[in-house]
């Protein structure tokens, strides 16, 4: 038998003014994109924005529906906008901000496994590292590599063995 561990690095801010302005920007198109969130069964909004390489932010929200399983996360929403008009340009960095109860998380907010297997893909498909950033009022954690969130991941590589 052999022990493999994966060891995640996450950077913690008490603070948004710790950050880089550009990233502070992002999580603040993060916070906005909550506000175009479709969600009235859950009252829960998620808004992501997502930092290109070529500068430009998209953002995204969750969109439920009646039918549970036909809704989509916010991190999706936005990367397959991004994916869609600009399948060329990488994506530096993707932020997460969840809303509930009128007012912001206390704690950060991870993507779900779904998305995380969605950002994954995309920072394979351009071979760059994709910055997350999750958005809490008492916290903000920033990971360097999707795949710090996902260690045991499924990619292309899995389909040619």
């Amino acid at each position: 038998m052999k022990k493999i561990q994966h060891i995640t690095t996450v950077l913690e801010y008490t603070s948004i003014e710790e950050l880089d302005s550009i990233y502070q920007n992002l999580i603040n198109k993060a916070k906005e994109a909550t506000q175009s969130s479709y969600s009235p069964y859950s009252n829960f909004k998620v808004g992501a924005a997502i930092l290109l390489e070529n500068g430009e932010i998209i953002q995204g929200s969750n969109q439920e529906n009646s039918a549970y399983p036909s809704g989509l996360c916010a991190e999706r929403v936005a990367m397959f906008y991004a994916n869609s008009k600009h399948p060329d340009i990488p994506v530096k960095c993707i932020a997460i901000a969840g809303y509930s109860n009128d007012q912001f998380l206390e704690r950060p907010l991870p993507p779900c496994g779904s998305c995380r297997q969605v950002l994954l893909e995309t920072q394979e498909r351009h071979n760059t590292p994709m910055k997350v950033l999750l958005y809490g009022q008492n916290q903000i954690l920033e990971i360097e590599n999707i795949k710090q969130l996902l260690p045991l991941y499924f990619d292309k590589d899995m389909l040619d063995e």
